[in-house]
Order: structure tokens, then sequence, then C-alpha cells
């Protein structure tokens, strides 16, 4: 900035009409607009300036609003820095920030291609914004389930933390998604989980962020239900399943064939006798060990990072940040 001012007559408060102008044009829907000027706001301001952090979400629900999600990712990904890294915050603020955050980062989360697996490592594994959200927002654990259920490369590591997080916030969040993974994981009761899903669909299709994600849900939940159905069951009737799934069962044998042959699992049919006869497949030791330290890694990173943030910031004479009001 010190180039402006000694070659362009550039005085500083010239960067409150900067932000002034970025925010006229917001607010005239000129969204692209105010992204570019708050970029500009941003690089110019240090981060002691009242408006920086204002200019954080501004800037995030400009691309948000220009639908330009590898942008507003890169945006919220800084503004939770500056979050986490702000010492001079009291506890409150950080979690009404965490709050906020937590709920725009919705729009980001269930439309970036990365979404439904960042979604679960910022709400189930960072401990701050797990913290908020059971102080706070319980009812954002419907999106999290969500997340979990659809993400196969990842729901088998993170379900038994989530039934966990579920439990804990049962006496003061329920809702169809929620008791759903429950009754199937905890209560292991294949009716009323079945029943659960048939409400999970009205509550997916009148869902802002997840009316997409319904025929991922549906699949996923139905193919949850057999893998835990056939690992309690050796021998299964078909029709009994298509109940389980709510399918009729001429749908249920198409679906298990597809399925059988898509996961390669070890099963036959028995199409006579109108069953499913399941063979053993006993997990190797290699096997619950990878699955037992998967997320192993992503902890420890995490764990890293917000330990060095605070030695830095305890040890650092950097400014003093302001804090949106």
């Amino acid at each position: 900035m010190q180039f402006l001012i000694d070659n362009h007559d550039f005085r500083p408060e010239m960067l409150d009409t900067l932000y002034s102008f970025a925010k006229f044009q917001y607010e005239c829907g000129n969204y692209s607009g105010a992204a570019d000027y708050l970029y500009l706001h941003r690089g110019l301001v240090p981060i002691s300036d009242k408006n920086f952090l204002n200019g954080l979400w501004g800037k995030l629900a400009s691309e948000i609003l220009t639908q330009n999600w590898e942008n507003a990712l890169e945006d919220l990904n800084r503004l939770k820095e500056f979050i986490e890294s702000n010492m001079t915050t009291s506890p409150l603020q950080a979690l009404q920030q965490r709050t906020w955050l937590i709920h725009w980062s919705l729009f980001v989360f269930f439309n970036h291609p990365k979404g439904r697996e960042l979604i679960i490592e910022m709400f189930l594994y960072q401990q701050p914004y797990l913290n908020a959200i059971q102080t706070m927002c319980p009812h954002v654990l419907r999106y999290l389930a969500t997340a979990v259920v659809i993400n196969k490369n990842s729901r088998r590591a993170a379900m038994k933390d989530l039934v966990k997080v579920i439990q804990q916030e049962s006496y003061t969040y329920k809702d169809p998604i929620t008791e759903f993974l429950a009754h199937l994981y905890v209560d292991f009761d294949f009716d009323a989980a079945q029943e659960k899903l048939q409400q999970c669909a009205a509550v997916l299709e009148n869902d802002f962020f997840l009316v997409a994600c319904q025929n991922d849900f549906i699949e996923n939940a139905r193919l949850m239900i057999f893998e835990l159905f056939c690992r309690i069951h050796q021998c299964i009737s078909i029709n009994m399943l298509a109940d389980k799934l709510n399918m009729s069962p001429k749908e249920a044998e198409r679906w298990i064939v597809n399925l059988i042959r898509q996961a390669k699992l070890d099963a036959k049919i028995d199409s006579q006798q109108g069953h499913v006869v399941m063979g053993t497949q006993a997990v190797s030791p290699y096997q619950q060990l990878i699955e037992k330290t998967k997320t192993l890694s992503f902890r420890t990173q995490m764990l890293a990072i917000n330990v060095e943030k605070k030695a830095t910031a305890r040890y650092s004479e950097g400014p003093s940040w302001a804090v949106a009001s």
C-alpha cells in the first residue's frame, strides 16, 4: 500500500470508501463486482482494520451468490482460519462466529464436488465446530448425517463417531434422518428404521440443501439396511427383505442381484425358495486395523495445526485484531 501512497496519491481513508462501494454493489445485486472489490480490499487492509472481518464475510456471501464454489471454499477456509487464530475474541464471540460459519458453509458443502467429504471433516472431526453444533445448532446434525450416509468412501469409519454424537444429542434434537440411524445402529430395529426411511424421503424433498441428495440417500440407506441385515442373518427371505427396504419382491430381487454384482458380495439367490444365502465374510485383521486407523492421520494433523496456531499467537507480537459486531 505504501507504493500506492507514494506514487498514486492514495490515502488510507480511501480503503473505507472501497469497502463502502463494495457493499453498495452487493446491495444492488452486483455480486461479482462486490467480490472483486472485496478481494482488492482484503489485499490492501491490515487484519486489524475495522472492516477486515466484515469484508471476509461479504466476500464469502458474494461467491456463494454467484455460485463460484471453488472461490467460496477458499473464502470459507480463510474465514475459518481467521476465526480460529484470533486470540483477542472472547469465547462467546468465537462460538457465535463458528455458528454463523457452520450455517453459511452448507451452501458450499452441498454444491462443491468435494463438499460431502469436507463437511464430515469439519463438523465431525474438528472439535470447536462439533462443540458449536452441540451447543448452538444441533439441527445441523441432519446435514452431517446425510453427508455420512451418502459418502461411501468414509461412511464406515465416520458412522461410529456420528452415531455417538446422535445418541448424546438425542434429548435435544431428533428428526427422521437421525432417528433412522439410531434405530439402525443403536437399537437394531429394522422395522422402525424402515418406517423412518419413508419419513426421510419427505424431509429430504422439502429441505433446500438436501433435495438434490434424495436419491443417493435412499439408495445408500437401503444398502446400509441390507449390509447390516446380512451381518446378522445368513439366510434371508426376499419377501421379508423387500418389506424392510420398502420395495416390491421383484424390485428387491433385481436390486439385490445388481448389488451382488457391483459390490462382489459372497451371496447367492435361491429363486425357487425366495431366499438370499450369504457366504461367510470374515474381516481380516489387516482390514480391521485399516478401518480403526483411517481417521487417525487426519486427527493428528488437525491437532498439530491447532497447537501450532495457539503457540504462534501466544508468543508473536502481532497486531490486535478487531471483531465484527
